[in-house]
Protein backbone atom coordinates (compact mmCIF):
# COMPACT_ATOMS: atom_id res chain seq x y z
CA UNK A 1 0.00 0.00 0.00
CA UNK A 2 1.42 3.33 -1.06
CA UNK A 3 0.63 6.55 -2.41
CA UNK A 4 1.97 6.15 -5.50
CA UNK A 5 -0.72 2.88 -6.60
CA UNK A 6 -4.52 3.59 -6.59
CA UNK A 7 -5.54 1.91 -3.30
CA UNK A 8 -7.31 4.63 -1.50
CA UNK A 9 -9.19 5.36 -4.70
CA UNK A 10 -9.93 1.54 -5.12
CA UNK A 11 -10.69 1.56 -1.69
CA UNK A 12 -13.31 4.23 -1.86
CA UNK A 13 -14.76 2.98 -5.53
CA UNK A 14 -15.60 -0.23 -3.42
CA UNK A 15 -17.11 1.10 -0.65
CA UNK A 16 -19.16 3.68 -2.63
CA UNK A 17 -19.84 1.25 -5.73
CA UNK A 18 -21.00 -2.10 -3.28
CA UNK A 19 -21.02 -1.28 0.41
CA UNK A 20 -22.98 2.06 0.16
CA UNK A 21 -25.28 -0.04 -1.88
CA UNK A 22 -25.50 -3.45 -0.38
CA UNK A 23 -27.02 -3.05 3.44
CA UNK A 24 -25.21 -5.41 5.32
CA UNK A 25 -26.84 -8.46 6.76
CA UNK A 26 -26.94 -7.90 10.84
CA UNK A 27 -29.21 -10.82 11.37
CA UNK A 28 -30.74 -14.43 10.41
CA UNK A 29 -33.48 -12.56 7.94
CA UNK A 30 -30.93 -12.04 5.69
CA UNK A 31 -29.39 -14.92 5.06
CA UNK A 32 -31.31 -18.10 3.19
CA UNK A 33 -32.97 -20.50 5.83
CA UNK A 34 -35.98 -19.90 7.38
CA UNK A 35 -36.38 -19.52 10.97
CA UNK A 36 -38.97 -21.25 12.88
CA UNK A 37 -39.50 -18.37 15.15
CA UNK A 38 -41.29 -15.21 14.24
CA UNK A 39 -40.12 -12.34 12.88
CA UNK A 40 -40.92 -8.86 14.23
CA UNK A 41 -42.45 -6.86 11.90
CA UNK A 42 -40.55 -3.54 10.95
CA UNK A 43 -42.48 -0.55 11.84
CA UNK A 44 -40.93 1.82 9.29
CA UNK A 45 -38.81 0.83 6.06
CA UNK A 46 -35.12 0.52 6.65
CA UNK A 47 -32.49 3.37 4.34
CA UNK A 48 -32.26 1.70 1.13
CA UNK A 49 -28.25 1.86 1.57
CA UNK A 50 -25.68 2.18 4.19
CA UNK A 51 -25.86 5.14 6.14
CA UNK A 52 -22.86 4.76 7.63
CA UNK A 53 -20.88 4.08 4.21
CA UNK A 54 -22.41 7.09 3.23
CA UNK A 55 -21.23 9.44 5.81
CA UNK A 56 -17.54 7.44 5.95
CA UNK A 57 -17.27 8.58 2.53
CA UNK A 58 -18.55 11.92 2.98
CA UNK A 59 -16.29 12.69 5.53
CA UNK A 60 -13.57 11.39 3.98
CA UNK A 61 -14.23 13.91 0.75
CA UNK A 62 -14.82 16.32 3.05
CA UNK A 63 -11.58 16.26 5.58
CA UNK A 64 -9.93 15.91 1.56
CA UNK A 65 -11.44 19.28 0.29
CA UNK A 66 -10.51 20.92 3.60
CA UNK A 67 -6.86 20.10 3.68
CA UNK A 68 -6.36 21.11 -0.42
CA UNK A 69 -8.20 24.36 0.62
CA UNK A 70 -6.06 25.03 3.39
CA UNK A 71 -2.61 24.55 0.50
CA UNK A 72 -4.48 25.71 -2.06
CA UNK A 73 -6.99 28.93 -1.59
CA UNK A 74 -8.10 28.23 -5.91
CA UNK A 75 -7.96 24.51 -6.44
CA UNK A 76 -9.69 22.82 -9.41
CA UNK A 77 -12.66 22.11 -9.49
CA UNK A 78 -13.79 18.79 -7.06
CA UNK A 79 -13.67 15.69 -10.20
CA UNK A 80 -17.47 14.18 -10.61
CA UNK A 81 -16.54 10.45 -9.17
CA UNK A 82 -15.71 10.39 -5.86
CA UNK A 83 -12.78 7.89 -6.48
CA UNK A 84 -10.96 10.63 -8.17
CA UNK A 85 -10.48 12.58 -4.85
CA UNK A 86 -7.15 11.29 -4.19
CA UNK A 87 -5.45 12.15 -7.50
CA UNK A 88 -7.29 15.47 -7.64
CA UNK A 89 -5.56 15.81 -3.88
CA UNK A 90 -2.30 14.93 -5.14
CA UNK A 91 -2.70 17.16 -8.24
CA UNK A 92 -3.67 20.34 -6.04
CA UNK A 93 -0.85 19.61 -3.62
CA UNK A 94 1.82 19.18 -5.63
CA UNK A 95 3.72 22.40 -5.19
CA UNK A 96 2.72 22.45 -1.33
CA UNK A 97 5.37 22.45 1.29
CA UNK A 98 7.18 19.30 2.52
CA UNK A 99 5.63 19.11 5.34
CA UNK A 100 2.12 19.59 4.07
CA UNK A 101 2.57 17.27 1.34
CA UNK A 102 3.27 14.40 4.33
CA UNK A 103 0.54 15.46 6.10
CA UNK A 104 -1.54 14.46 2.73
CA UNK A 105 0.44 11.03 2.39
CA UNK A 106 -0.58 10.34 5.79
CA UNK A 107 -4.33 11.45 5.42
CA UNK A 108 -4.33 9.08 2.31
CA UNK A 109 -2.84 6.64 4.51
CA UNK A 110 -5.14 6.78 7.06
CA UNK A 111 -8.22 6.92 4.69
CA UNK A 112 -7.19 3.62 2.85
CA UNK A 113 -6.86 2.09 6.16
CA UNK A 114 -10.11 3.43 7.04
CA UNK A 115 -11.68 2.22 3.94
CA UNK A 116 -10.20 -1.25 4.80
CA UNK A 117 -11.63 -1.51 7.92
CA UNK A 118 -15.08 -0.17 7.01
CA UNK A 119 -15.26 -3.12 4.53
CA UNK A 120 -13.91 -5.50 7.94
CA UNK A 121 -10.77 -6.15 5.84
CA UNK A 122 -8.72 -6.19 9.10
CA UNK A 123 -5.61 -7.82 7.57
CA UNK A 124 -4.44 -4.38 6.75
CA UNK A 125 -3.20 -3.47 11.01
CA UNK A 126 -0.56 -6.84 11.31
CA UNK A 127 2.02 -5.52 8.77
CA UNK A 128 2.24 -2.19 10.70
CA UNK A 129 4.70 -2.50 13.49
CA UNK A 130 3.64 -1.33 16.80
CA UNK A 131 4.74 2.26 17.43
CA UNK A 132 6.05 1.17 21.31
CA UNK A 133 7.67 -2.05 21.15
CA UNK A 134 8.46 -1.99 17.03
CA UNK A 135 7.30 -5.70 16.77
CA UNK A 136 4.76 -6.66 14.20
CA UNK A 137 1.90 -7.38 16.87
CA UNK A 138 -0.56 -5.44 16.05
CA UNK A 139 -4.14 -6.57 15.45
CA UNK A 140 -7.63 -4.86 15.27
CA UNK A 141 -9.79 -4.58 17.80
CA UNK A 142 -13.26 -3.47 16.80
CA UNK A 143 -15.05 -2.42 20.27
CA UNK A 144 -12.15 -0.04 20.79
CA UNK A 145 -11.85 0.97 16.85
CA UNK A 146 -8.18 0.66 17.78
CA UNK A 147 -5.02 -1.41 16.87
CA UNK A 148 -4.11 -3.10 19.64
CA UNK A 149 -0.69 -4.47 20.58
CA UNK A 150 -0.74 -8.34 21.19
CA UNK A 151 3.29 -7.96 22.75
CA UNK A 152 2.75 -9.07 26.35
CA UNK A 153 5.01 -7.03 27.08
CA UNK A 154 4.26 -3.81 25.49
CA UNK A 155 1.70 -2.58 27.83
CA UNK A 156 0.56 0.64 29.00
CA UNK A 157 1.28 2.31 32.85
CA UNK A 158 -2.18 1.33 33.55
CA UNK A 159 -1.17 -2.54 32.68
CA UNK A 160 -3.59 -2.83 29.68
CA UNK A 161 -2.12 -3.69 26.02
CA UNK A 162 -1.08 -0.57 24.01
CA UNK A 163 -3.40 0.59 21.66
CA UNK A 164 -2.91 2.70 18.76
CA UNK A 165 -5.15 4.88 16.19
CA UNK A 166 -4.95 4.01 12.59
CA UNK A 167 -4.01 7.99 11.94
CA UNK A 168 -0.84 7.04 14.45
CA UNK A 169 0.13 3.97 12.63
CA UNK A 170 -0.57 6.12 9.03
CA UNK A 171 1.57 8.87 10.69
CA UNK A 172 4.29 5.95 11.66
CA UNK A 173 3.92 4.56 8.32
CA UNK A 174 4.49 7.32 5.67
CA UNK A 175 7.47 9.00 8.55
CA UNK A 176 9.06 5.95 8.25
CA UNK A 177 8.93 6.06 4.52
CA UNK A 178 9.71 9.67 4.67
CA UNK A 179 13.29 8.69 6.33
CA UNK A 180 13.76 5.53 4.22
CA UNK A 181 13.46 7.63 1.72
CA UNK A 182 16.24 10.00 2.82
CA UNK A 183 18.73 7.20 3.74
CA UNK A 184 18.61 5.56 0.47
CA UNK A 185 19.11 8.89 -1.54
CA UNK A 186 22.59 9.65 0.53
Amino acid sequence: MGIGDDTAANSLRLLNNHFRHTPPVTGPQGHSYISSEPRPTPTAPGLPYNADVADHIRACVTEVTADVLAVNPAPTPLPGRVEAVYTWYLDNTRTAAPAQRQRRDTIIYRQTLEHAIAMRDFKVIPPHRCPACRTFGLRWAPARRRALCTNMKCVADDGMSNTWTLARLAYEHIAARENHGRVSAT
